[in-house]
């Protein structure tokens, strides 16, 4: 069985190396996109941004199915080490066993019978000398037994650890394959808006860039006029009730981070959100009470909702396929407000949208921030 572990070690260093391997290749695309997103915005950049992102898409895919592979070696290795630990307890268990049966003749037998059974003086005392020696044993193997059973303990602990790594790798996979998924739908369809024109891709970066400023100008002004608004209505400012904001969508996979470096759009606008995986048409819940300021439905372009909080704070919700609320109504936390959207194509999406998702806004005092530091 030594054999078999020390040719596990042998595999898991193999897995190890496989694993430095893709992540050489994985910085060398990383590099490549950020690259490319530093370069002109064009239809063969983001083409090319899109197929790198792609490659490295699989090329993280590849990397959790090793680092699984190298999990279920490891786990398959504190399996042997735990059987290895079972039969040492068991042999000492034995050892013991019979220690405790000679301890029991020896009490049960006086010292003169001893001396009969004897053939010699030599012999008694021969007998006697190993009997005191598995007395002295007992204390050996009561400690050997209880240091395997500690040993075993503790790889039971790994091995459960091992399991709970496994498992986490496994959800890993499952979102690492979805954004695949997103990546290749997405490149589809720009391919199909654009129909290899580059006039038309920069007709829709164009529009994608006014798209985001109109909406970004229109939250800066309704930030100022709603509260006032709020003010004059109930003679004193809106307050803050909650505790603290909630996630709008379950809290899932976010595909980019608040001013995300690997955003693949960045050349046009900075990202103004966190962008969290939701279905197509997930209901979307208010993170916190407060009036709904914009409720926008804009068709097949970008569609949103933002509500104002107190204490300064408002919520934008961006690519939404469905609006449940109207503007100047009030709603409370957790209340459904809208449907997400994002899908290309579909309504509220806007111009190229990247897939399935919530577009998510924390803003204070109008300018945005980063919505992790507010989310549970």
């Amino acid at each position: 069985m030594n054999e078999e572990i020390r040719e596990i070690n042998s595999q898991i260093q193999a897995k190890r190396q496989e694993m430095e391997k893709i992540q050489k290749q994985q910085e060398v695309y990383s590099q490549s996109i950020k690259q490319k997103q530093r370069e002109q915005a064009s239809l063969n950049n983001q083409l090319s941004i899109l197929g790198n992102r792609l490659v490295k898409a699989e090329l993280d895919i590849e990397s959790v199915e090793t680092e699984m592979d190298r999990t279920n070696l490891e786990i398959k290795k504190v399996n042997l080490e735990i059987s290895n630990k079972d039969k040492e307890i068991n042999k000492e268990k034995d050892h013991l066993g019979n220690v405790l049966k000679l301890i029991y003749k020896q009490n049960r037998v006086t010292t003169l019978e001893i001396i009969l059974l004897n053939n010699s003086l030599a012999d008694f005392i021969s007998q006697l000398k190993y009997l005191e020696d598995v007395n002295e044993g007992i204390g050996e193997s009561l400690d050997t037994l209880k240091r395997y059973k500690n040993e075993l303990k503790k790889s039971k602990l790994v091995l459960e650890d091992k399991n709970e790594e496994l498992e986490d790798l496994k959800k890993e996979l499952a979102e690492k394959k979805d954004t695949l998924e997103g990546e290749k739908g997405n490149k589809t369809f720009i391919l199909a808006q654009v129909k290899g024109s580059e006039k038309e891709y920069q007709r829709l970066l164009a529009q994608a860039k006014q798209e985001q400023e109109q909406a970004a100008a229109d939250i800066v002004s309704l930030e100022k006029s709603v509260r006032a608004k709020i003010a004059k209505m109930s003679g004193q400012e809106l307050q803050f009730n909650d505790n603290g904001l909630i996630w709008p969508v379950p809290k899932n996979t976010i595909t980019a981070y608040f001013h995300d470096p690997d955003y693949p759009f960045r050349y046009i606008f900075e990202h103004p959100a966190i962008d969290i995986r939701a279905n197509q048409g997930s209901t979307i819940k208010a993170a916190a009470s407060g009036y709904v300021a914009r409720a926008k439905d804009a068709g097949r372009g970008y569609s949103y909702i933002m509500v104002i909080h107190g204490d300064g704070l408002s919520t934008v919700y961006g690519h939404v396929s469905g609006i449940y609320v109207g503007e100047d109504e009030y709603v409370v936390q957790g209340q459904a407000i809208g449907r997400s959207g994002g899908m290309p194509g579909t309504p509220g999406a806007g111009s190229l949208t990247t897939g399935p998702h919530l577009h998510f806004e924390v803003r204070l005092d109008g300018i945005p921030v980063n919505p992790l530091e507010y989310l549970p």
